[in-house]
């Protein structure tokens, strides 16, 4: 015998020591092989089958985080099971509830101030009856950049400031952050008339502006709010929870989803053969991280159904609107999807002609309002999120 084969041997067990380590009968131990779940090898000397340690140890491993319910936790990861308890936002049959109140009910007249205190703390005080703060020290001299960027770089000045994670904050962040994306300064005015008056909005525009608001003030445990729960449980200051979510949102896959959208659109209004052109676009982008479909809502995304049936209304006034709003049904009938909030927001900012990356301030500074209902409730709970990490890697090294 060969000193290598001598070395694979000392890596290997026999099918008895390897059933003893995963606690099965040596009939379960073959099954797992027929079923692919574990390698035997031939040591060339006999005929009797050894398995790699290494092997043999992630299996187990993995069998018994399934007991510990460990493949509930990777199920949950992926649009699963929940994962933590919060009184802030659900969604039950096909509708999104902030604090047991319709979403979209809210939406026909609440401005995003009224649903963040409803969010905050469901005792309808208005935390806004205040003087506007004053911008982060450096802000007004940085340099230009995305509306995302600056409202980060805002978040950062403002994260070792002595600012617990209150109520009374917030609407203090909320404006700051309004500031930081529209390069403007802090102000009073109900945020949605900030963002008409930054973008010269009609007032149609200026509704649907304050009813998205509404809309995409919260939706439970999304990315970008588990991001801030988690810097929030650390301790961290508001202000750096709320820079979490900032990060989190400009992914491609969360709030990168409206100007993939406005992509789309712009190239199938271009193009002479529109279909074609959405065909050829959904084969290099998945229809959920570009405005249809979401796992969720089976039925379609109440956000996106509202909004959508309002530009509606007012398409026959609007023909380049009547135009965007051809092609997304055109798509949702290609894809056999239904559209989301992301190509409702992407339809607004080009049927208007809101400067490109309009969609994305919607929804940073909606979102805003829940993350600060979801920090705060965090930190009230004194837990600290620490999920565990199912190794799959080598074991041992020799």
């Amino acid at each position: 015998m060969t000193a290598a084969t001598m070395a694979a041997m000392n890596n290997d067990l026999s099918a008895a020591e390897a059933a003893r380590l995963l606690n099965v009968s040596l009939p379960t131990l073959y099954s797992y092989v027929s079923r692919g779940l574990l390698a035997s090898v031939g040591n060339g000397v006999s005929r009797r089958k050894r398995y790699p340690q290494e092997d043999v140890l992630r299996l187990a491993a993995r069998k018994n985080d399934a007991k510990r319910g460990g493949q509930a936790a990777v199920a949950a990861m992926h649009w699963g099971l929940p994962v933590l308890e919060t009184r802030i936002s659900h969604m039950l049959d096909g509708r999104l509830l902030y604090r047991g109140c319709d979403a979209t009910a809210l939406a026909a007249s609440a401005t995003l101030e009224t649903a963040a205190g409803l969010l905050w703390d469901d005792k309808a005080g208005d935390y806004f009856q205040q003087e506007a703060p004053a911008l982060p020290p450096g802000l007004a001299g940085a340099p230009d950049g995305p509306p995302l960027a600056r409202a980060m770089f805002a978040m950062a000045m403002l994260a070792t400031a002595d600012m617990a994670p209150s109520l009374p904050s917030g609407p203090a962040l909320m404006r700051i952050l309004a500031a930081a994306l529209l390069r403007t300064a802090p102000s009073i005015l109900p945020l949605h008339l900030q963002l008409a008056q930054a973008w010269q909005a009609d007032a149609q525009q200026t509704e649907l502006l304050r009813a998205a608001l509404v809309l995409l003030a919260d939706h439970e445990l999304n990315a970008s709010t588990f991001a801030v729960r988690c810097v929030a449980s650390t301790g961290a200051s508001l202000p750096a929870a709320l820079m979490a979510g900032l990060a989190a949102l400009s992914g491609d896959k969360h709030g990168g989803g409206s100007a993939a959208v406005r992509r789309m659109l712009t190239q199938a209004l271009a193009a002479a053969d529109a279909r074609g052109a959405i065909a050829a676009y959904y084969q290099t982008i998945a229809p959920q991280f570009a405005g249809f479909g979401h796992p969720l809502y089976p039925d379609g995304d109440p956000r996106a159904a509202y909004l959508l049936d309002r530009l509606s209304a007012l398409s026959p006034g609007h023909p380049h609107l009547a135009a965007i709003l051809a092609i997304c049904a055109t798509a949702s009938e290609l894809l056999d999807a239904r559209p989301n909030a992301d190509l409702a927001l992407a339809a607004m900012e080009l049927a208007f002609g809101w400067p490109e990356g309009a969609a994305m301030v919607v929804f940073a500074l909606a979102r805003s309002a829940g993350w600060i209902a979801h920090a705060i409730e965090q930190a009230a709970s004194a837990a600290l999120i620490r999920p565990r990490a199912r190794y799959v890697g080598r074991h041992q090294r020799d």
